[in-house]
């Protein structure tokens, strides 16, 4: 009797735990990757990386700027990373993390980027990397859908000016945004190199201007690009600066960096210009110098730019050198922040001085890169 009766309780008590929670315990969320460390070169580089997850949906992110993350397909379990990884403008080696979430679950994927090598271009001491572009489709955002580096200008960074021919200096081409009217490229990211091309379409000839961060800039620093130029008699290359609180010209600066025209093959200049030292009176602060093989090959053109002083340089040696001599903003409007500008200019005032070639077009710009540091 007693046995039956304890029978009985124990099939009572089983009945009613299962009928107070019809639901299983919920299980841990698995997350799988097909792998979980990138080492990169200091070139840089795209990586895939297939995610599988036992929970509804996922997510990524890094713990790194330099890190460009990407995810498709996280409202499934199954689906894919895309990490990007500029090159390194630094000759330290990078480390960042990568988190995979799904739920509560966590998986990371470590980061490690070679260093590169030592330069006699970087930075003087005491400054460090605030912004770069190094142009291979990854800087400031992830690779397209398919993994795949972009192939135009980053437009949270790059703005194009659109201006007709003769818009300044009387020079001849129509600047667009990335494409002619019939889309052939004026600007273009191709095999790591931003390229600026002045092409002839329909009787005109279009071009690219752009602007770096116009409405923030920078205010003092180390900026360096590596720049080749173009060949032919009517091309006007460029790499200058001016302020982002523009009024009127000459009043408020500009800061040439880097000027050629194609009439005077390889001969590149660096000019100042300020209410007390501008070109129409004759009194720019200016300097030109030789650098064989600047058209046609890269080489490296910088500013040094403080309170005190701006010095320009091209492959480390200095081109321009000009104090703030205490005369007030008319010799001095340079402690304003400005941004940066490239452009391919055809025919003008100076680019124009001695005839066009049309035979020359269409006619490349290359810039391999862009890095701005600022004192630490």
């Amino acid at each position: 009797m007693l046995y039956t009766f304890l029978l009985s309780l124990a099939a009572v008590v089983c009945g009613c735990g299962g009928s107070d929670n019809d639901d299983p315990l919920p299980s841990t969320v698995n997350i799988t990757l097909s792998q979980e460390s990138i080492e990169a070169p200091a070139e840089g580089g795209t990586y895939t990386i297939n995610v599988n997850t036992t929970g509804k949906e996922w997510n990524a992110y890094a713990d790194q700027e330099f890190i460009i993350v990407g995810a498709k397909n996280t409202a499934a379990q199954t689906g894919t990373l895309t990490v990007a990884v500029p090159a390194n403008p630094t000759t330290s080696v990078r480390t960042g993390t990568i988190t995979v979430m799904s739920g509560s679950a966590r998986k990371s994927i470590s980061v490690t980027q070679m260093a590169a090598e030592e330069s006699p271009y970087y930075a003087p001491e005491g400054y460090q990397l605030v912004w770069q572009d190094e142009f291979d489709g990854n800087y400031g955002y992830a690779p397209n859908e398919n993994g795949v580096p972009r192939t135009e200008l980053n437009p949270d960074y790059w703005t194009h000016e659109v201006k007709s021919a003769g818009w300044v200096n009387h020079e001849l081409q129509n600047y667009v945004n990335h494409k002619t009217p019939e889309g052939k490229l004026v600007t273009e990211l191709r095999n790591g190199k931003l390229r600026i091309t002045a092409l002839k379409e329909n009787g005109k000839v279009y071009s690219g201007r752009v602007y770096a961060k116009v409405k923030e800039g920078w205010r003092y620093g180390y900026i360096e690009a590596s720049i080749k130029l173009p060949k032919g008699k009517g091309t006007w290359p460029a790499f200058w600066m001016m302020p982002v609180n523009f009024r009127s010209w000459p009043a408020d600066g500009e800061i040439d960096i880097m000027e050629e025209v194609g009439y005077h093959p390889d001969y590149v200049s660096s000019s100042l210009h300020a209410n007390a030292h501008v070109h129409s009176n004759g009194t720019q602060v200016t300097h030109e110098m030789k650098c064989a093989g600047a058209e046609g090959e890269f080489h490296t053109y910088a500013i040094l730019w403080t309170a005190k002083n701006i010095t320009t340089y091209v492959d480390g040696k200095v081109q321009l050198s000009y104090d703030n001599r205490g005369l007030g903003r008319d010799d001095w409007p340079y402690d304003d922040p400005f941004y940066v500008i490239f452009n391919l200019a055809w025919g003008g005032d100076w680019g124009g001085a001695q005839g066009v070639d049309e035979s020359a077009l269409p006619a490349t710009m290359e810039v391999d890169y862009i890095r701005v540091f600022q004192k630490k």
